[in-house]
């Protein structure tokens, strides 16, 4: 069935396409944003309830295969040994994402002139500061201004406060003279702009029932529809359709209930994530783009990067914050930047965590062979509950041709969508930065008084951050599009996820992300007049 053509439409209501939407609304254009999960209800979120634990491991669990909602699709991830993370619904990842905020450094755009790796980006640091700052004051950012490993930048709000557990591991990055610094957080740490501040109910990752967390679905959203966007939700896109001279011509799209829709728009915009676009966009073969839509220079799907994790923890004597309050209080970029004494290119970020809710102490504990069945199970738990904490280290991946994103033969969703299969190696140079990363997390956890330190690398559910798979660049021949978002092969097609890296760096995505979506806006803002040329 054929809809009412509009000017824009959006595939995707996650960090970027919210980002785009609020910005082009003051074009008066008809923008249209479909999105396939539905519009969360902080009321329904496991904090709310004493069942937190469990309903964060089933409902609102990181993984889709293990979820399976009716918003999600299945993954084949068989050859990987990172597992896909994600959320379908208005706000995308950001409702479970913990709130790091990060920005890329000025040196993650010009990784191939520095280190000779990878290649540079099309845009530098300094073209994204102005939407970074942008975006820092519509999500609203708590952090501490003076942070010296990067340029200078304001705070929006004070820092998350360090806790007991972050006092820790401070006092020990300040006896080895390690940089740290409080982190930039997407945690309100005082009412901001219709959010109350932070009460501490508990780990961020599943739904911030408080609003203290910056999800999109509270920030962009609001302001984007009272401009007149429109957001469609259960509407899972099949394919991008091709007009004769090879322009996109709309969406098919899937409504809620199963039936196949065509919206035909002026504009395309792809925002779902470094899986869901380059899925979308091979699943789009028409006699202009025989290979999938855009994908004449073959590089949709390849270049899959994701943030190998490692994770480092410490049990300690006295009791800490256990799972109570933000994890991101501070962060150490100490071995950030490359030495190549280290014995790999490139670096990574420290992020420190808190412990875990009494269910996942236990459990985990038990599994991993730490706490014992029997009459001292009690004894053992209580010696580590509210008595952990420690880091993460966020390693930068370098984009591989090999680690793609394709569409699988035989598994589909439940519209008959093939799904996505990921093909991902870890390299070794990924290896040796997380080992190199274990061995100095535990010289920190030994400094702040650590009596077991227990470590994991790299985390299986850390893939969080999907990136590289429809990347930016100035050649048609080695990239997706181009320089400020628009496809080689298609004039009116725009990505704006992480889809479009380049490179990967050693933070958190969502806010590069963010900017990057800013920043494309501007451009189509500037150039409606003669967009398509």
């Amino acid at each position: 069935m054929a809809l009412e053509p509009v000017d824009v439409v959006i595939v995707g209501a996650g960090a970027s396409g919210a980002a785009m939407a609020w910005s082009l609304a003051e074009t008066r254009m008809r923008i249209v944003c479909l999105e396939q999960g539905q519009w969360p209800r902080s009321s329904d979120y496991p904090t709310n309830g004493r069942d937190w634990e469990a309903r964060a491991l089933t409902e609102y669990g990181w993984n889709p295969n293990f979820r399976a909602n009716a918003a999600d699709y299945p993954v084949n991830e068989k050859d990987s040994p990172i597992r896909i993370a994600n959320w379908n619904g208005v706000g995308g990842g950001t409702v479970l994402y913990a709130g790091h905020f990060p920005r890329f450094h000025p040196s993650d755009f010009r990784v191939r002139s520095l280190d000779g790796v990878a290649e540079d980006w099309p845009v530098d640091y300094w073209t994204l500061e102005p939407y970074y700052e942008l975006n820092d004051r519509m999500m609203g950012i708590s952090g501490l201004a003076g942070d010296p490993a990067y340029p200078p930048k304001p705070a929006v709000m004070k820092p998350v406060p360090l806790g007991r557990s972050g006092t820790k591991l401070a006092r020990a990055f300040n006896d080895l003279g390690w940089h740290w610094w409080p982190c930039d957080s997407a945690v309100a740490t005082e009412d901001y702009d219709g959010r109350g501040r932070c009460i501490n109910l508990g780990h961020c990752t599943h739904g911030c029932a408080q609003g203290a967390k910056a999800s999109t679905d509270i920030t962009y959203w609001p302001l984007a529809v009272r401009a007149g966007v429109e957001v469609r939700t259960g509407c899972r896109v099949r394919e991008i359709v091709s007009r004769s001279d090879g322009m996109a011509d709309g969406v098919i799209y899937y409504d809620a209930d199963g039936n196949p829709q065509f919206q035909r728009a002026e504009v395309v915009i792809m925002a779902c994530n470094g899986v869901g676009t380059p899925r979308i966009l091979l699943n789009s073969r028409s006699p202009q783009h025989p290979d999938g839509f855009a994908n004449s220079s073959g590089q949709v799907g390849r270049n899959l990067m994701f943030h190998p994790y490692a994770s480092i923890v410490g049990t300690f004597e006295e009791e800490l914050d256990g799972y109570r309050g933000p994890s991101n209080t501070l962060w150490s970029q100490e071995f950030y930047e490359t030495d190549t004494t280290r014995g790999f290119v490139r670096g990574f970020t420290y992020e420190m965590t808190r412990g875990r809710g009494p269910f996942v102490t236990a459990y985990g504990g038990t599994m991993a062979g730490r706490i014992p069945f029997g009459v001292a199970h009690h004894a053992e738990f209580r010696r580590r509950y509210n008595r952990l904490t420690g880091m993460v280290a966020i390693c930068e991946d370098l984009p591989e041709a090999h680690n793609t994103v394709t569409l699988d033969p035989d598994l589909k969703d439940a519209n008959g969508i093939p799904a996505p299969k990921v093909n991902y190696r870890l390299s070794d140079n990924s290896r040796r930065m997380l080992d190199f990363a274990i061995d100095r997390a535990t010289d920190v956890l030994r400094e702040a008084g650590a009596t077991e330190i227990v470590s994991e690398a790299p985390l299986a559910a850390g893939g969080w951050h999907m990136m590289g798979t429809a990347r930016m660049g100035t050649d048609p021949r080695h990239s997706v599009v181009n320089e400020w978002g628009r496809a080689h092969d298609a004039r009116n097609l725009f990505i704006i996820d992480g889809s479009l890296f380049v490179t990967s760096a050693g933070v958190n995505p969502t806010p590069t992300i963010q900017a990057l979506a800013l920043y494309v806006a501007d451009n189509i803002k500037r150039r409606l007049a003669n967009l398509f040329d």
